[in-house]
């Protein structure tokens, strides 16, 4: 009797191992797709070519690697000549330009002088505080972009949501391009 409860008692402590193993492995494969190739630097927004795509310099200016052309994850803007082109160039401006950014890249595709990255920045209300401002999720809460989930591969399904319902909550309020009865998609 003695030898039973005591055997029992080793496979349930066993089986709580098992299973708390189990369950960090599938935490941790859960992340993966998430998380791999993401590359984040602190670099310097030197220019803005359009809503959804800008020059940074990131660590040493001598270097040829340190110029990077980056266009935002999750989103595009309108197009130079479309309608609020211009708005959502000028809200990018006052938003990143002349600023240092979390810049965090993937893997450079077959267009290596252009990489989708998410850019951030300090928030203007909180000039001293820790860089928390998503330039994309910026856009599209103020109507000056459409969510674009094919871009939005590394996004967590929490930020794909925000995403997905800024763009949403901005139709709702007729926000930027979203004042057009046929808005232009860019």
């Amino acid at each position: 009797m003695i030898a039973t409860r005591h055997f029992s008692r080793r496979c349930s402590t066993s089986a709580k191992l098992h299973f708390g193993v189990l369950a960090a492995l599938a935490g941790v494969l859960f992340a993966l797709p998430f998380s791999t190739h993401a590359r984040t630097q602190t670099c310097f927004v030197v220019s803005i070519h359009s809503g959804d795509t800008l020059t940074a310099r990131c660590g040493d200016a001598a270097s040829a690697n340190a110029w990077r052309r980056v266009r935002l994850q999750g989103i595009e803007a309108p197009k130079p000549g479309q309608p609020f082109a211009e708005q959502a160039q000028q809200k990018m401006h006052d938003m990143v330009r002349l600023k240092p950014a979390d810049v965090d890249c993937d893997d450079p595709t077959s267009h290596a002088r252009e990489r989708i990255c998410r850019v951030m920045v300090t928030p203007d209300s909180a000039p001293n505080g820790p860089r928390t401002l998503d330039a994309s999720l910026a856009l599209l809460t103020v109507g000056l972009a459409r969510w674009k989930p094919a871009q939005a591969q590394r996004l967590s399904p929490q930020e794909r949501g925000q995403y997905e319902f800024a763009e949403e909550e901005a139709k709702a309020k007729r926000a930027g391009l979203w004042k057009d009865a046929r808005p232009v998609h860019p």
